[in-house]
């Protein structure tokens, strides 16, 4: 039974409202009569409209599931199936045209293109690792991946590879700082004079690439270089052990990489009551506070992580000046779908999570609003808002966070938004989406893997969909991408606010990513999530190669390229000649990803990690791969492209590959012989039942099963 502290009419559980009594509200300013005053008419005045919107999507779902069923397969009439949309509000008018008036957003949101990382909050190590990302050493990117073509050769320091990387990184520098009459390979100096970087006595063919130094101008142990807003820094060294064989003592290559970073309550966690949040909501004030630390063990040795300080240059005019040391932070929180037994109402019913975190991750931000060297120079708060369908979410979302500046006493959209377009009815209605909150907004992106398990949940009746891989290749998905960065560039996007893409969720494949990835800032995306600091520092090298800014200008200049009616082409099968092997391929694909994923959520409380797939290639697995792959497997048992039996059978043949790729954790609970557990039978609920849950999310399924594996563990 969880203690509970009465707190004007609410009933929070004890540890909780210690932490918000004894550790978030002091130094904040706000008073904790006027905070609790403020929280309680905060959760019971938006219930109600909470509650509504989510009736609102499920008779929405339940008229377009009437059509599919009186209208099966593709759709045939275009015109009529708009119009049936719009006449039952899924679709609504598109207004004239405007631009965003959001204002006081940090330089690394609005002016700078670079990798963005999106880390769970309740890490405090990967949260460390994030805001520290802001820097990265692009020798360890290449030393250290496949980024040049293969891994390092196992052991100790080999040289050969090593000089592959030193050469590859001077090929990079002459792309993006090239020497007028020379090449990075070839020198041996590089000194200031009379405010000027001179190699070898040559300049750079664009000397005002040249920023800042540190150290003495002839011999600086430091040189600051800036290229399409990314800075880099040479670093140099004699006693270093790589400086000191390089004939100019050049001993690394520090690229600006994650610019932004996401700390993320939602999918990438398992937070379903108090004590997960108290978790999530401290490691938050850690990094808001700037005094987040985490100890591990490395070597034999204890190691503690903290977070990087700024850094100190001199410009060329002489003047001094400082670099941020760590990534602009944004917070996730969590949809408007699911409650949270962490908060009681008035009538016994749990309070809506997402209203928690608006108040409550507000609240803590406040915090750097009172450092100087903080996360936000321009005294703003980012708070990135998932799962929304259509203007009325967004514009509910904009409710909330009036409610909360005034309750905290800040002024108007103190609190900048992210919305992401994962869903059907944003994607569709997106440019009056970002008209909802046209104040605040800070940042739109596309999120592929939620948006097609929307796709699949939407149109369930409709028939059966392609197989995941081909899913990707229809006519939606590249209309859905290409509208995205349409419509964020006609709402004035540019220059203010950042239009993201999304994963790359193979972080053991840098290669593939270098070769593909290039194509997120090719489409004038200014932002593109990546699976981890080494990635961000290889990601972005394709920053340096495009000016996202001057193709953003091109693609503005040019109109829309793609339309309302190109997206609701939905990704049916068209000629469904699978073969038995091709089914039941994709069956154990989907299986073997899905309880990869479950079994750890429930029985060990991670919300993202690398899950080996059925060909043991590591993949970075979230709540939304796995509502894909449910989605899926409950379309094609709907309508009887395969059986529950053969279904059943598969789940539990890849039970056992599941448990044979966690064999050396000695955390993991195995799932065969019995296959009785929690975390099986979850999984089993996701697929199985997954056809009724709202908008096919996995978090009811997932919270239920977590909670009744902790209430087992309890007793």
């Amino acid at each position: 039974m969880t203690d509970r502290i009465e707190k004007q009419g609410l009933q929070v559980a004890a540890e909780l409202a210690q932490f918000i009594d004894e550790q978030a509200l002091p130094g904040t300013g706000v008073e904790p009569a006027a905070f609790w005053e403020g929280f309680s008419a905060l959760l019971h005045d938006k219930a109600a409209r909470n509650a509504a919107l989510l009736d609102k999507r499920a008779a929405l779902q339940g008229q377009i599931d009437g059509f599919h069923l009186e209208n099966p397969g593709h759709i045939r009439d275009r015109d009529g199936y708009e119009a049936f949309l719009r006449e039952i509000g899924y679709l609504v008018p598109e207004g004239d045209d405007f631009e965003i008036t959001t204002a006081n957003v940090d330089p690394e949101i609005a002016k700078v293109p670079g990798p963005q990382l999106v880390v769970p909050i309740t890490n405090a190590r990967f949260a460390l690792n994030a805001a520290n990302a802001r820097w990265g050493s692009l020798y360890d990117a290449f030393y250290g991946t496949d980024a040049m073509g293969r891994m390092p050769p196992k052991g100790g320091y080999d040289r050969g590879h090593g000089s592959r990387v030193v050469a590859r990184t001077r090929v990079f520098l002459d792309q993006a700082f090239a020497i007028a009459g020379a090449s990075h390979a070839d020198v041996s100096r590089y000194y200031i004079d009379k405010g000027a970087l001179l190699i070898d006595d040559m300049p750079l063919e664009q000397p005002d690439k040249f920023v800042g130094y540190r150290g003495n101008p002839k011999a600086p142990d430091a040189i600051l270089l800036r290229n399409n807003g990314l800075h880099v820094e040479l670093v140099f060294d004699r006693a270093h052990p790589i400086g000191s064989r390089d004939q100019a003592l050049l001993a690394d290559v520090r690229l600006e990489s994650a610019v932004s970073a996401i700390m993320d309550c939602e999918d990438s966690v398992a937070c379903v009551d108090a004590e997960d949040k108290v978790q999530a909501y401290a490691n938050w004030l850690g990094l808001m506070q700037g005094n987040l630390e985490a100890s591990f063990e490395k070597g034999g040795k204890t190691m503690t992580r903290r977070l990087n300080d700024d850094m100190a240059y001199t410009a060329p005019d002489g003047s001094t000046f400082t670099m941020k040391g760590r990534a602009l932070l944004w917070i996730r929180n969590v949809g408007h779908l699911m409650t949270n037994p962490a908060i009681l109402l008035k009538d016994g019913s749990e309070a809506y999570e997402g209203l928690m975190d608006g108040m409550i991750t507000t609240l803590i931000a406040m915090h750097d609003l009172k450092r100087e060297s903080g996360n936000s120079v321009h005294g703003s708060i980012y708070i990135v808002k998932p799962k929304m369908h259509g203007p009325e979410e967004v514009a509910f979302t904009n409710e909330i966070f009036s409610h909360v500046e005034d309750a905290l006493g800040l002024p108007r959209d103190t609190i900048k938004v992210g919305i992401m377009d994962e869903e059907r009815r944003t994607t569709v209605n997106l440019k009056e989406c970002i008209r909802a909150a046209k104040s605040r907004v800070a940042f739109i992106n596309t999120g592929f893997l939620d948006r097609t398990g929307d796709e699949i949940h939407t149109s369930m009746e409709a028939g059966p969909f392609s197989r995941k891989d081909f899913i990707k290749r229809k006519q939606w998905i590249g209309a859905y991408e290409d509208q995205n960065v349409d419509i964020g560039l006609e709402c004035g996007f540019s220059g203010k606010a950042q239009i993201g893409k999304g994963m790359w969720a193979m972080p053991d494949m840098m290669a593939a990513m270098i070769e593909q990835k290039i194509g997120h800032p090719k489409s004038g995306a200014n932002c593109a999530w990546v699976p981890s600091p080494t990635a961000a520092t290889l990601h972005a090298l394709h920053y340096h190669q495009v000016d996202v800014l001057a193709v953003q200008a091109k693609l503005k200049a040019g109109g829309r390229r793609a339309y309302v009616s190109s997206i609701l082409d939905i990704p049916l099968a068209t000629f469904r000649r699978w073969s038995d092997a091709q089914i039941q391929k994709e069956i154990e694909n989907n299986a073997q990803g899905i309880l990869g994923y479950v079994v750890r959520w429930i029985d060990q409380g991670v919300g993202c990690s690398k899950v080996p797939d059925i060909n043991d290639v590591g993949l970075m697995e979230d709540r939304a791969t796995c509502r894909i792959s449910s989605q899926a497997l409950a379309n094609w048992l709907h309508h009887g492209v395969v059986s529950e039996k053969q279904v059943m059978d598969t789940m539990r043949k890849m039970a056992e590959v599941v448990d044979r790729q966690n064999a050396d954790d000695p955390a993991y609970r195995p799932m065969a012989p019995t296959f009785d557990g929690i975390a099986y039978q979850a999984a089993c609920d996701l697929v199985f039942k997954g056809r009724e849950q709202p908008s096919g999310y996995t978090e009811p399924v997932l919270h239920r099963r977590r909670l009744e594996l902790k209430a087992q563990r309890n007793h």
